[in-house]
């Protein structure tokens, strides 16, 4: 991964597998976010392939990439919600533009997807009228509205206090569980991470590269980088789980 001739991460190798609740995790500045623009279509890799099992993302001409991507759904840590649009014609945006829906079979399955994330009756709400919490369930529910099979999260959790959170990563276990979808998410909140994660990658600044890759809680068990301890415990060095 790279910004012209400045390499900000090299030698990155790792799988996501069908099913995983998977975290890229690290700390500031490490890359988490251009690796996540990577895997889904934004940003074309300095070198390397980023693979749908065998498809390679980035040999695909632009049309083809959409085609791709239309399996997927994305949470952006600022959620992106059109402030002058309501939370139904938020979600409807992507039945509207990928599938040949009529408005009222749209309006049912929007009605669908805000149940879904708890937030029923508000569809007529504007963003700006709702909690922080809220408005990250009704950009999930936009995220799924076309029933992806991958989920891409940048700092779900980001300004939502410990109990959202929670509820936060109850509803992402759902996701997973209900859709059959696979979660990929950026993170350094680890509470989430030692919650919800099966799979992960550790990247480091530093080092510029990834230092550990597997689930966090036997990360914490076996590694012997100082970087990823560090991170694991919080600075304390102490292999148990923190508490949240």
């Amino acid at each position: 991964m790279a910004y012209g001739d400045t390499v900000l991460q090299r030698n990155i190798s790792f799988t996501v597998n069908r099913g995983d609740i998977f975290f890229i995790m690290g700390g500031s500045g490490c890359g988490k976010s251009t690796l996540l623009r990577h895997l889904i279509g934004l940003k074309r890799p300095a070198a390397g392939r980023v693979l749908y099992g065998t498809t390679d993302l980035w040999a695909l001409d632009e049309q083809q990439r959409t085609a791709l991507m239309r399996h997927a759904g994305v949470l952006y840590q600022g959620n992106a919600l059109w402030s002058s649009m309501t939370l139904a014609e938020n979600v409807a945006l992507p039945l509207q533009h990928a599938t040949d829906l009529g408005p009222s079979l749209i309006r049912e399955l929007v009605m669908l997807k805000l149940a879904y994330v708890g937030l029923v009756g508000f569809e007529d709400y504007y963003p700006a009228a709702l909690s922080g919490g809220m408005r990250k369930r009704a950009a999930i529910a936009r995220a799924i509205a076309l029933d992806p099979e991958f989920l891409f999260f940048d700092e779900p959790s980001a300004g939502l206090d410990p109990i959202s959170g929670r509820h936060l990563d109850d509803l992402l276990l759902e996701l997973r569980d209900t859709l059959g979808a696979t979660l990929i998410i950026v993170s350094h909140d680890l509470a989430s991470i030692y919650s919800i994660a099966t799979n992960a990658v550790f990247l480091d600044a530093r080092a510029g590269t990834m230092l550990a890759a597997g689930n966090p809680r036997e990360m914490l068990e076996t590694s012997d980088e100082p970087a990823v301890i560090d991170f694991l415990t919080r600075g304390t060095g102490k292999r148990e789980v923190p508490c949240p």
